[in-house]
């Protein structure tokens, strides 16, 4: 008789690597800090993705 070799479903981790949230759109941000901008008199707010570093700025009036 031959081997015989077991075929199993890929898990959904090793299906859908590199096809990520952050690929789509759906980052998950956290505040890094948030500085005083003097010229525009208004709260600036850094944002860094958790998962992958991407950062966004985010200006606001008092």
């Amino acid at each position: 008789m031959s081997n015989v070799v077991p075929f199993k479903k890929p898990k959904a981790a090793k299906k859908h690597k590199g096809n990520t949230l952050c690929k789509q759109g759906f980052h998950k941000w956290a505040i890094v800090d948030t500085p005083f901008d003097s010229r525009q008199g208004r709260l600036v707010t850094r944002y860094r993705c958790r998962r992958c570093g991407e950062e966004k700025t985010e200006a606001r009036s008092p």
